[in-house]
């Protein structure tokens, strides 16, 4: 069976995060754990989102077992690696800032995870009049550059997150702004997408990443009461 360009990207973004994130472990054990929470919590995440905002479209369908161990959200695995995070920080009691440093290792895993999509042919934009910026899938339709842009938009996220650490600039709320920000992109982009519409206008997807948006205000705002915390270095 040969493997997919798709399933290795995604390979190569777990194996990215992971050599990034043994490097800050070597300093506190603890971290190595709040990683492995986070991973665990994307995987999950990112399954259960996908059944309610779509794989339930699914129940009943000749392929309905392909689709529900294939599927999965970006959107779900954010919200689920964020609330793991958090729980794992709690249990074993590290009280530092880790979420500047998961605002450069999710847009990077994405980004990989993208680049598996654009081979894949999935997430694709909707059927549009031709143009410069649009692309043909496998049939020959003209389509919105839903993953390019995605790419784009998290290759802005890198540049402006190594920024603003640099110049030491909103310290412990990166990730925070990362989330909301993204939030707000996917909502916006998903009318544009080829995504079924769940609720009126809306998708499944799209109510995810409203919780997004709501999960990265809701640290935003805490974090600005709490003293500045400690960040992890490099």
């Amino acid at each position: 069976m040969r493997s997919s360009p798709y399933g290795w990207l995604m390979l190569a973004g777990i194996i990215v995060s992971i050599c990034f994130w043994s490097r800050l472990a070597k300093r506190d054990d603890r971290l190595l754990l709040i990683y492995v929470s986070a991973l665990v919590g994307a995987f999950l995440g990112a399954k259960i989102v996908y059944v309610l905002a779509e794989g339930w479209l699914h129940f009943g369908a000749p392929d309905m077992w392909l689709q529900l161990a294939t599927g999965k959200t970006i959107l779900g695995a954010l919200l689920g690696g964020y609330l793991s995070v958090e729980i794992a920080k709690k249990l074993v009691g590290y009280h530092s800032a880790t979420g500047d440093w998961f605002a450069f290792i999710a847009p990077i895993g994405i980004i990989l995870g993208r680049i598996g999509c654009f081979f894949h042919g999935c997430c694709t934009g909707v059927a549009c009049k031709a143009s410069w910026c649009t692309l043909k899938d496998a049939h020959g339709v003209d389509r919105w550059p839903s993953v390019p842009m995605e790419i784009l938009f998290n290759f802005a996220a890198i540049v402006t997150f190594f920024l603003l650490r640099r110049r030491q600039k909103l310290n412990g709320q990166h990730f925070h702004i990362y989330l909301m920000a993204y939030g707000i992109f996917r909502f916006m982009h998903e009318f544009v997408r080829e995504e079924p519409h769940i609720l009126g206008p809306m998708s499944g997807y799209q109510i995810a990443a409203l919780a997004v948006f709501a999960l990265g205000m809701m640290g935003f705002i805490r974090r600005q009461h709490q003293p500045v915390p400690a960040v992890v270095s490099s």
